[in-house]
């Protein structure tokens, strides 16, 4: 189990839950939970009601295996915007490493209906790769392979995007970002960034 919130791939760099603001006994989404180590540090440590959604059947079973009698979470398989479309709206949102995996266009549609007003959404997404390729200036996907830990690499599409990029995604879906960190690599001569940004659901119509 974590002992903090990490948004990048290092342990301890760069800032941790706080970003979310105070989630105690708030309704939370956590997009792409994986095996639900973060969801299940969030209940236990902040208080949070998390529900963890993760559209792989493996990851979905991993998690219920691990976590699936901890109180304060559940964790459901589904596509994020099919389960948004059918529950209340959530409190907060928060996505570590996941966010870039999702087409935008599918994904903050379903999260500006999905968030009560003025809810906080805090994701992290790569930046620059292991190769040195940095984020696109365009909303387009490019092919990417992620390295999981005694598990084969897994040939993917992300949505590597700039950060002045992603602000005017969120602000076309009623959200403003508040804040923006590039987290880098501690090894010396590593190439790897990547951003966190901050943002909230707008209290305006729509």
């Amino acid at each position: 189990m974590p002992h903090r919130i990490d948004w990048g791939f290092w342990p301890g760099i760069g800032p941790g839950a706080e970003l979310l603001g105070d989630i105690r006994g708030r309704r939370v989404l956590d997009i792409g939970c994986g095996p639900g180590h973060h969801a299940v540090h969030l209940a236990r440590s902040h208080g949070a009601l998390v529900s963890g959604i993760d559209i792989s059947p493996t990851q979905h079973r991993r998690a219920l295996d691990a976590h699936g009698a901890e109180s304060g979470v559940r964790f459901i398989c589904a596509d994020i915007a099919d389960h948004l479309a059918g529950t209340e709206p959530y409190e907060a949102a928060y996505g570590l490493r996941s966010f870039g995996c999702i087409d935008p266009h599918h994904l903050l549609p379903a999260l500006r209906d999905g968030l009560t007003h003025g809810a906080p959404l805090v994701f992290s997404a790569l930046h620059t790769d292991s190769e040195g390729h940095g984020p696109s200036g365009s909303v387009i996907p490019r092919h990417e392979v992620i390295r999981l830990r005694d598990e084969e690499p897994i040939a993917t599409q992300i949505w590597a995007l700039d950060p002045h990029l992603w602000a005017e995604l969120l602000a076309a879906h009623h959200f403003t970002v508040t804040a923006t960190h590039l987290l880098r690599a501690p090894e010396a001569g590593s190439p790897v960034v990547v951003q966190v940004i901050q943002a909230r659901r707008r209290m305006d119509r729509g």
